[in-house]
């Protein structure tokens, strides 16, 4: 069983940045395939980034250049640096580990807003 917790969000201006955090425990992390997902009020909620076990990225268009997915698997953590944050970004940010089983984390909101 895996538990994922992040951390990192928080309230931005428009052009701002934030970087989120996700640390998981009682697995083994390096197997995983590592992905954010947000929810906005209303929306359903979307893969934004994911990271394979084998350091592979993809991102949806929304945000490619902008976002950055990264791991640290001596660290068990997973990471997404957001540059350029714009207010269509405002949601929860919820960290995912997947390989066969899928775990989620409690989220994180992030609320880009002048």
């Amino acid at each position: 069983q895996v538990q994922l917790v992040e951390s990192g969000g928080g309230l931005v201006e428009p052009g701002g940045s934030l970087r989120l955090s996700c640390t998981a425990s009682g697995g083994a992390f390096n197997i995983y395939h590592m992905s954010w997902y947000r929810q906005a009020p209303g929306k359903q909620r979307e893969l934004v980034a994911v990271i394979t076990n084998r350091g592979s990225t993809n991102y949806i268009d929304s945000v490619k250049g902008r976002f950055t997915i990264s791991r640290d698997n001596a660290k068990n953590s997973v990471y997404l640096q957001m540059n350029n944050l714009k207010p269509e970004d405002t949601a929860v940010y919820y960290c995912n580990a997947d390989y066969g089983s899928e775990y989620w984390g409690p989220g994180t909101q992030v609320t880009v807003s002048s």
